[in-house]
């Protein structure tokens, strides 16, 4: 595992992310296609309180004592119980960026970190810290694709009878 590569790739995806928002009104950070789905606003409540709150303090526990339980986490029960769509857009692209500093500060301070020790997680089995370093990493290409997807609803929706076939093919 190229550790530092993934240590770059978080790097440059808080400059990717806030470019993919800056522009957002705050009525289309709060749309969605559908009730299931998640607004661009809630996607990046989300995104910080799963830097503040899973990979950064998970991967420390899993490197500090990969026997000691981790941190608590509902990412799903979050979204209704903190009020994500009551939020500010500017507010969470700030926090997210704020807690993203503080994570790559904390991994550029490892030195000898042992990838391999691994957390025995009740549902995935065996996570090691290179596995969350490397989930890490995806999560926000993940998100950031989800933010994508919700642009391009958003140009659909706002079409209206009209198509978007001619740009080519999204799925």
């Amino acid at each position: 595992m190229n550790a530092d590569r993934l240590i770059q790739f978080l790097h440059r995806h808080e400059p990717q992310l806030i470019h993919l928002l800056e522009d957002m009104t705050p009525e289309e950070a709060q749309w969605k296609p559908d009730e299931a789905s998640w607004s661009v606003l809630e996607i990046v409540t989300h995104i910080a309180d799963e830097e503040a709150e899973d990979f950064r303090p998970r991967l420390m526990s899993t490197l500090e004592d990969a026997c000691k339980p981790w941190p608590p986490i509902d990412p799903q029960g979050w979204v209704a119980k903190r009020n994500y769509k009551g939020r500010n857009l500017a507010e969470e692209i700030s926090r997210f960026s704020s807690e993203r500093k503080t994570s790559l500060l904390w991994l550029q301070s490892l030195s000898n970190a042992d990838w391999s020790a691994c957390y025995a997680h009740p549902e995935l089995g065996p996570l090691c810290a290179g596995d969350l370093l490397t989930a890490w990493a995806a999560h926000d290409i993940l998100h950031m694709k989800q933010i994508v997807q919700r642009k391009f609803q958003m140009i659909e929706h706002a079409a209206g009878k009209y198509d978007t076939r001619y740009a080519g093919n999204w799925r």
